[in-house]
């Protein structure tokens, strides 16, 4: 299970840095650039998958009343250290994605997810659960790992690690069966989505898409043509 893999490596981790602005996941444009959110003040903002809290953190010192959930004990520990050592307040709770249950509906006015979603197997109650909570026309910003970047790859090996031989397409785009990534030493199960999958999802729950970003990295360590890792949605709850 994804979550023990998470404990360990808040473990390893120890503490994290505050960051000012919100981030789409490694080596992306963070929100300064992408202006996909906006602004937050006294704006009640709910994150999914926080991890160690950096981005609901970074909501909460721009005015945010920040509710931050993940199934991670050790990883929610490290977010309420970042909270006290930047002195703001947020809302913490360790949960799965999918029981909001202590939210009231149309209650929030922004939902936000950066790489956790990838991770989930039933998205579909996910996106209700959120629809259910946000406020007719608000929207629900995610981001997680572009299907395409996990049906190519190398073979690891070399100094440092750094992927070697041919660039070569390893899985179907239409494969939907679960995959394993390396991180940091732990095994991460994520369930590839075709984004043709994913805006279905997204309209059968009730929401209208307003933007869908795929962001050029802004630096790798694979020495081949730059290739999208991750996909930006902005979709919002339909109505007034």
């Amino acid at each position: 299970m994804n979550t023990e893999a998470w404990d360990r490596l808040a473990t390893q981790r120890g503490e994290v840095s505050a960051v000012d602005s919100v981030r789409y996941g490694q080596d992306l444009p963070d929100e300064s650039e992408l202006r996909l959110i906006g602004d937050v003040r006294q704006k009640r903002v709910l994150e999914l998958g926080c991890g160690a809290g950096e981005n609901a953190v970074a909501l909460a010192k721009q005015g945010a009343h920040t509710i931050a959930l993940d199934r991670s004990h050790a990883q929610l520990a490290l977010g309420r250290n970042l909270a006290e050592a930047q002195e703001v307040r947020v809302e913490w709770h360790e949960s799965d994605a999918a029981d909001l249950a202590f939210l009231r509906a149309d209650s929030v006015d922004l939902a936000f997810s950066a790489g956790m979603l990838a991770e989930v197997e039933d998205l579909d109650r996910v996106f209700r659960q959120v629809h259910r909570v946000l406020r007719p026309g608000c929207a629900f910003v995610f981001a997680y790992e572009h299907p395409l970047s996990l049906c190519i790859g190398r073979e690891d090996g070399g100094p440092g690690g750094l992927p070697l031989g041919r660039l070569e397409v390893r899985r179907s785009y239409y494969d939907l069966g679960p995959v394993e990534l390396a991180h940091e030493g732990e095994k991460i199960t994520l369930w590839p989505r075709t984004i043709a999958d994913v805006f279905a999802a997204l309209h059968r729950a009730g929401y209208r898409v307003d933007a869908l970003l795929e962001p050029q990295p802004l630096r790798s360590a694979d020495p081949g043509p730059p290739r999208p890792t991750s996909i930006v949605w902005r979709a919002r709850k339909d109505g007034a």
